[in-house]
């Protein structure tokens, strides 16, 4: 066999090197983070343009969906119950921490990705694609009992028809004695609000399969307004929704001029700017404002992401979430203004002024010949307690009873405190009793009550469209069939709210509101803040937010984003999982017929278990995407590994079984050879390995054409 001549070879020992990604690579290929998770250089979706001539249309609905039914139901009840003043400080607070930061967030992120909830963060953060769908099932959650909402307020809507409005007097219940009659133990719109409305049960578990058929039909016909504003809303939205942000601030308006009249009603809006210290330290209160900052905004739900990324680019989004939240706290405080001055009202001229008006009322009608001489009250009673009142009455004959009922006044005659109603209804109570002090009640019922039935439904319209949108986009079969998805929404959600219109549907309404959904978008909330600031990085957001619009992210908020929201969620969070699941009794409030007052019930465990089962089942998809990740990400790793071993036993089989391919990688040898013929082969050991005659290639190599050498010393000698 020819020998090639003697080199002296220089030798250089090299270890494999990683591979350069391409910058093709580079936009679609997931980058790995230290702990694992995937994220993703981002490639920005362009917006068609029938998208872009809505910008004015998505500003209004986020202004329309910031003073819903949020502001106008369920501040005034929270602020209430948790001591005024206090709670106030404390949203502001929250507001400021939480509020505005997030919801630039949220708006940032769909300006900057074009995309919809769900698709928002698959793009993100693949591991956490599941937060998208979480948004929508917790969104799901929220439309189901505010639907139930606006039946009560369509309910009401129908019976301002009459004149005057039921509410202004309750009827005498026969087979009731007088010191029972409700009319005498609580004013007739709260009366009204639990015996007429919701025909309330004494408990949570009690009338839970009976149906209200008032409140059924209200809550049907609803969903049918809703599917057909979902259909046509682009002829009729921006009409309807410049009258919901402003006709019901104007009625707001005029309520508040009107109750700053009344008797009592400055002392009680003077508990809404006091401050009571003792209520800053509690956990509950934090907790109830925090899930409050969360649900007012929409955040957590994908509808702010969703409608954020139809607007156009270089609008100033730091405006425009603080525009959103300073109009949610306006409307809130007038909401909750009025509220009080009502609640101050009821609290005045109940107990002993009540006995003494009602007297006075009683001795003129008897002086005008309307009622009897034998109804005529002892001189002493207004001087003695309100149970002596009804003491007397009940001395009286039936039918005589019947008529000092009938012309007492709408006052309560028991003392009441402070917190006359702490219920979720409280809202639909004072504004019924608002109502009936102007002249003309019916006439100003019916545009109260349409107003906030129009607001009710921007509301749900905002919430429909944040689930029916990324459905679309998700679902391949929508295209062919557009209102699909729209159809199954309505049809689910009417299905999903009947539990509502049940004797305990308010009950239901209320574990929904203070329990499940805050702790459901507080959950949600934390892994996106988490996704965003740690998981893709604040800087590495800035730097694509200056790149895409042309300015960085405000340096304030991206420290907000990692040092102080994430936090104060994991607080909130820890706060949401002791009072549900560590708190010794939890308690709603129910209506006591035969008491004609608002009494405290615990919740049963299975009542619990049902928020924990709810919650979990809108939380699944937050878990289940990580696992098809892993599971995907396994089975590729088992794919590239075969594909090898298959492949380098292709590349280890050979006519000689003596001269075969070493099985075992080996490192990497790089020659500085003067003939460039001359190749190196891996041997059997590190030290070792053959040398190739320049007329052998790789694909005709054999046994006659290998020279064996020897490395010493860092020159390369053979036989």
């Amino acid at each position: 066999m020819d020998q090639p001549p003697k080199a002296a070879l220089k030798v250089k020992k090299e270890e494999p090197a990683e591979e350069e990604p391409t910058s093709s690579k580079k936009s679609n290929n997931p980058t790995s983070l230290s702990w694992g998770f995937k994220t993703r250089e981002v490639r920005v979706t362009k917006i068609p343009n029938h998208f872009q001539v809505k910008k004015t249309e998505n500003i209004l609905i986020l202004v329309a969906f910031s003073i819903g039914l949020g502001s106008m139901w369920r501040f005034p009840y929270l602020c209430h119950k948790n001591g005024g003043g206090s709670f106030l400080l404390m949203y502001l607070i929250l507001l400021l921490l939480l509020g505005i930061p997030l919801l630039y967030m949220e708006m940032i992120i769909g300006q900057w990705l074009r995309m919809d909830s769900i698709r928002a963060w698959k793009q993100l953060v693949p591991w956490l694609s599941g937060l998208g769908y979480s948004s929508i099932l917790a969104c799901v959650l929220v439309s189901l009992y505010n639907s139930a909402l606006i039946s009560w307020s369509l309910f009401y809507l129908g019976q301002s028809f009459d004149y005057p409005p039921p509410w202004e007097h309750c009827p005498m219940l026969e087979n009731i004695s007088v010191t029972e009659a409700p009319c005498l133990r609580t004013v007739p719109h709260q009366y009204f609000w639990y015996h007429n409305t919701l025909r309330a049960s004494k408990q949570i578990e009690e009338g839970i399969e009976v149906l209200v058929v008032n409140a059924a039909l209200c809550l049907f016909a609803t969903w049918v307004i809703l599917y057909i504003i979902m259909t046509i809303r682009i002829k009729i939205s921006v009409l309807m929704l410049i009258f919901s942000i402003f006709f019901p601030c104007i009625l707001l308006l005029c309520f508040f001029i009107r109750c700053l009249f009344l008797q009592g009603a400055m002392a009680s809006l003077r508990r809404l700017v006091t401050t009571d210290l003792s209520f800053l330290s509690s956990l509950e209160t934090w907790r109830q404002a925090g899930g409050h900052v969360l649900y007012s905004l929409g955040l957590g739900m994908g509808t702010i992401i969703t409608f954020s990324s139809y607007q156009t680019r270089g609008d100033n989004y730091i405006k425009l979430a603080s525009f959103m939240a300073m109009v949610n706290l306006m409307t809130s405080l007038l909401s909750t203004a009025i509220i009080f001055l009502v609640l101050g009202f009821w609290t005045t001229t109940s107990g002993s002024s009540c006995v003494e008006k009602t007297v006075s009322n009683l001795v003129k009608l008897i002086t005008k010949g309307v009622l009897p001489q034998a109804v005529w009250p002892p001189q002493d009673i207004i001087h003695k307690h309100p149970m002596e009142y009804l003491h007397w009455v009940s001395q009286l004959p039936r039918n005589l009873q019947e008529e000092v009922v009938h012309f007492s006044l709408p006052c309560s005659i028991l003392v009441q405190k402070e917190k006359f109603m702490e219920g979720p209804g409280l809202a639909y109570v004072a504004f019924s009793q608002a109502v009936s002090l102007f002249p003309g009640s019916s006439f100003w019922a019916i545009i109260f009550f349409t107003a906030l039935v129009v607001t009710g439904l921007g509301t749900m319209i905002t919430l429909l469209e944040g689930i029916v949108l990324p459905l679309q986009s998700s679902v391949p079969t929508s295209t062919k069939h557009p209102k699909l998805i729209p159809v199954i929404v309505c049809l689910g959600g009417l299905l999903g709210s009947l539990v509502f219109t049940s004797r305990s549907g308010s009950y239901v309404v209320f574990l929904f509101d203070d329990h499940l959904v805050p702790m459901v978008l507080v959950i949600i909330v934390v892994f996106q803040n988490l996704s965003l600031a740690w998981v893709y990085g604040v800087k590495r957001f800035r730097a694509e937010m200056f790149g895409q619009l042309g300015r960085l992210v405000w340096a304030p908020f991206t420290f907000l984003w990692s040092y102080v929201t994430l936090p104060t969620l994991l607080a909130l969070l820890t706060i949401y999982f002791l009072n549900l699941y560590h708190r010794e009794s939890l308690y709603y409030i129910s209506w006591n017929g035969s008491m004609s007052q608002e009494v405290k019930q615990p919740y049963q465990k299975i009542v619990l278990g049902w928020v924990t089962f709810l919650s979990a089942l809108a939380l699944l998809p937050m878990l289940v995407y990580p696992l098809q990740h892993w599971w995907q990400l396994d089975n590729q790793i088992i794919c590239e590994i075969v594909e090898k071993s298959s492949s380098s036993k292709k590349a280890e089989t050979r006519p000689n079984k003596g001269n075969q391919w070493p099985a075992h990688p080996l490192r990497r040898f790089t020659l500085r050879v003067q003939d460039k013929g001359q190749a190196l082969l891996p041997g059997k050991g590190p030290t070792e390995g053959y040398f190739l005659h320049p007329q052998t290639t790789l694909a005709n190599k054999d046994s006659e054409n290998y020279t064996n050498f020897s490395l010493q010393g860092g020159s390369l000698t053979y036989p």
